[in-house]
């Protein structure tokens, strides 16, 4: 846009960008998005103001405070600005008013009703808010749902998680204030309930077919109206409430072949619909489709394949069989609510829903610890992949270089993940059979790292040493030893004799010497004090300790992530409330002792010191003109 000449008139321009320009002046903006004003700006005139003094400092010291500073004024608004149109339009509620919420949401585990309610009426909340006055910054809470709703969208478009990244954005900026050793960190994974029912196989059919009835319109309704009756009367819960073991399996029969039935003639019309789909997913999970009437024969045993479309799987020929409890899969459908949710079988107990993986610095020299990252997935995924899935996480938001873990996420994809880093993996545990201690294993074996002059080199126990050579393949390595045929620990050691020479070799590969390297590092993490990782488990408490018997109020993964980001945000603040609230309790001792050399009341002070007894407490400007006067009367 060039500039305006001498003598021509002013024009208005508004730009693409919903920018009003006048002179080339930036007047206003008509754009969706906008930032908070009112962050960092504190209300001239504030309804704190009709608080008394102690009520107002036990406000500015309370959580609310802390969370204003932490969490409130951290947030960067800018990187939620691709949720909203440059078209010119009603500006957007202040983002950090919104993450804000749902964060206390998590933290308090309020229902979304209740979260309004609080931000209406709650002081503490709206000071938490960046608002002072009643009143101020009303809105609906059908805004709250477009915000997830956009979020949820950005999310599958881009597969950006803006909620994941604002925490981590404020948890780096909060590190950094507080001077927070990040080198050491621990971790450990969890299990999460979906607020789902939880539903026998049958139960299961019967509302995926209550559910379909309720998909088809009037006219398939009727058509199909004599086959579903049965499944129809009363809910699913209702249903399999009457019937004893022996009629299970009937109806798990008889359902499969109504599913079959269903898939082929519903197709043309009803293919796209999410309940079909939902159907035609089931009905794979659950069943199988035998083709014996069509060839006779025997099929090959072939790998298992990728689920095939319907229309090729389902022939109206072939016999359908209820497949066997064994053979149904742990991420098959364990709700209608939330097809994200999986099971899994772990210390006898079974759980539907997701796996929580949480990871806080552990250095001794923290006065405090915060959570760095924290994610979930399904809880069928294996915690080496949680670590690899978090590691670059790990290394873009700290200076990670020790980790201390359980058993459950060491392995040789993890070795692998870590070594370019030169991260040390502390484990407390390991995976399989202890090792026999009469036997050497290799990890008792120290290894040598390589120079420039020499290779790297094992020393055995009694000290014999011997290069570390590649062997013929990759990643396969031999030591050759130069063992003295009376050693006490020959007939105990792992080496194996040689026929070309009296030597003994020694055969290993990468993922034996990464074993034998943890198997070290633990066995030397163990002779110091303390254990490090064992106070995460009391994270992982915190972290759930708002929901009601780990199963948090929400379904499918992306919002269950949100919970679960939110909670570790209020963990992460109540931490950082009670260092603040300790320094400031340390604090008081010297102010009191600073204000026993104060100078002595004057009359006019002791007579004011007397009145609160003597009249009504006067609040505002009131109570300001009233000391004036009083005070012009006793001079």
């Amino acid at each position: 846009m060039s500039p305006l000449k001498k003598g021509q008139p002013a024009e208005l321009l508004f730009r693409r960008d919903g920018v009003i320009v006048i002179k080339d002046r930036v007047i206003c903006e008509t754009r969706m998005f906008r930032l908070n004003p009112h962050t960092h700006q504190p209300a001239l005139l504030s309804d704190l103001n009709l608080l008394s003094n102690a009520q107002r400092e036990r406000l500015t010291h309370s959580w609310a405070a802390t969370f204003r500073r932490e969490v409130f004024e951290r947030l960067n608004e800018r990187a939620f600005a691709g949720l909203y149109s440059d078209v010119a339009s009603r500006p957007n509620i202040p983002v950090n008013v919104l993450v804000g919420l749902e964060t206390l949401k998590a933290g308090f585990d309020w229902s979304d009703a209740e979260m309004m309610d609080a931000f209406t009426f709650n002081l503490q909340v709206r000071y938490a808010l960046g608002y002072e006055n009643l009143g101020e910054g009303e809105f609906d809470l059908r805004t709250v749902y477009h915000f997830r709703h956009r979020l949820s969208a950005h999310q599958q478009a881009t597969g950006q998680n803006l909620l994941d990244q604002a925490f981590g954005q404020i948890t780096v900026e909060q590190i950094a204030a507080f001077e927070l050793k990040t080198g050491r960190l621990r971790m450990d994974s969890t299990q999460i309930a979906s607020n789902i029912r939880e539903l026998s196989r049958l139960q299961l059919l019967v509302e995926i077919a209550q559910r379909v009835h309720r998909m088809l319109s009037e006219a398939d309704q009727a058509r199909y109206a004599e086959r579903l009756a049965p499944y129809l009367r009363g809910t699913s819960g209702q249903f399999i409430y009457h019937l004893t073991g022996q009629a299970t399996a009937p109806h798990l029969q008889h359902l499969g072949e109504l599913f079959q039935t269903l898939l082929l003639e519903l197709q043309p019309t009803y293919a796209e619909q999410d309940t079909y789909q939902l159907l035609a997913r089931v009905f794979r999970e659950q069943f199988t489709v035998s083709a014996a009437a069509q060839s006779s024969e025997p099929c090959p045993t072939t790998e298992v394949s990728p689920p095939t479309p319907v229309a090729e799987v389902i022939e109206s020929s072939g016999a359908v069989q209820p497949k066997p409890g064994t053979e149904l899969r742990p991420d098959s459908v364990q709700s209608p609510d939330d097809l994200d949710a999986t099971y899994r079988a772990k210390g006898g107990a079974g759980y539907r829903g997701y796996v929580a993986n949480v990871t806080e610095t552990c250095d001794a020299d923290n006065p405090f610890q915060l959570i760095v990252d924290v994610r979930t997935a399904s809880n069928t995924t294996d915690d080496t992949e949680l670590l690899r899935d978090a590691l670059p996480t790990l290394l873009e938001r700290t200076e990670v270089n020790t980790l201390h873990t359980d058993g459950g996420f060491g392995g040789p994809t993890v070795d692998a993940a870590l070594r370019p880093h030169d991260i040390a993996q502390i484990q407390t545990a390991f995976r399989g059979l202890a090792s026999d201690p009469a036997h050497v294993t290799l990890a008792d074996f120290e290894p040598t790292p390589a120079t420039a002059d020499q290779p790297e080199r094992f020393t055995c126990p009694q000290g014999q040493v011997a290069a570390l050579e590649p062997g013929r393949k990759p990643e396969r390595f031999i030591a050759r030893f130069d063992c003295p045929p009376d050693c006490p620990l020959l007939a105990r050691c792992p080496t194996q004799p040689r026929q070309t020479d009296a030597r003994r070799s020694l055969h290993v590969d990468q993922a034996a010497l990464d074993l034998a390297q943890r198997r070290r590092t633990a066995r030397a993490a163990r002779a110091e004090p303390g254990n490090p990782r064992a106070a995460v488990e009391s994270t992982v408490a915190a972290l759930k300790r708002p929901f009601n018997n780990d199963q948090l109020p929400v379904r499918r993964r992306f919002r269950v992530n949100h919970l679960i980001v939110g909670s570790a945000l209020m963990v992460n603040l109540r931490r950082i409330h009670r260092y603040v609230s300790e320094k400031i309790q340390k604090a008081r001792p010297t102010i009191s002792a600073t204000a026993d050399q104060a100078p002595a009341p004057t009359l006019a002070d002791s007579f004011f010191a007397a009145i609160p007894t003597r009249r009504p407490r006067l609040c505002g400007w009131r109570a300001f003109v009233g000391q004036c006067f009083f005070r012009g009367l006793m001079l």
